[in-house]
């Protein structure tokens, strides 16, 4: 945290050192940050509570930010709440490494820019909408319809099963 270029780098020394079942936590609060040099998020917020197994350190973390994203129906741009967690196992040797492939660095500085990077592009959604009631573009002119209806309506359908709709009435 000492270092603006790497903010989620900390040093976890200390508690190689104490008993199993000690834990502290590193707060965090960084008003912009691109990680990946892709994901631009804001007002990201969070603690690690990294805890001593007989393993390795456990680094549990909980996270929000903000993004920007574009909407899929109406292409505006809209801001995107991201809240999410993780639980990692730094491992103290080889023998002890988990599926995500951790080793406690020699230097016992932790640095959390990729995991949180992975774990934050998760929250994103595939097909972002602004919101629920997004009504899109117009297919012909391109308005956005959620600013003003151009007046264009769909034209009847040349599909067979257009004649059922008829029936719902």
């Amino acid at each position: 945290m000492s270092n603006p270029r790497k903010p989620f780098r900390f040093n976890v020394g200390f508690i190689i050192h104490e008993e199993v079942g000690y834990n502290h936590d590193f707060p965090f609060a960084v008003e912009e940050v691109t990680l990946g040099g892709d994901l631009e998020l804001t007002d990201l917020e969070g603690v690690v509570n990294v805890g001593k197994t007989p393993q390795g350190l456990i680094a549990q973390a909980e996270f929000s930010a903000e993004t920007t994203l574009t909407c899929a129906r109406c292409l505006t741009e809209f801001i995107q709440e991201l809240d999410w967690s993780f639980a990692e196992l730094y491992a103290f040797d080889q023998r002890s490494v988990t599926d995500s492939g951790l080793l406690l660095p020699e230097d016992a500085h932790l640095d959390l820019e990729e995991l949180l990077r992975e774990y934050a592009l998760l929250e994103i959604p595939i097909n972002p909408i602004c919101k629920p009631d997004c009504k899109g573009l117009c297919p012909e002119c391109g308005q956005n319809l959620n600013e003003k209806d151009c007046g264009h309506r769909p034209e009847a359908s040349d599909s067979p099963f257009a004649k059922l709709k008829d029936l719902l009435k």
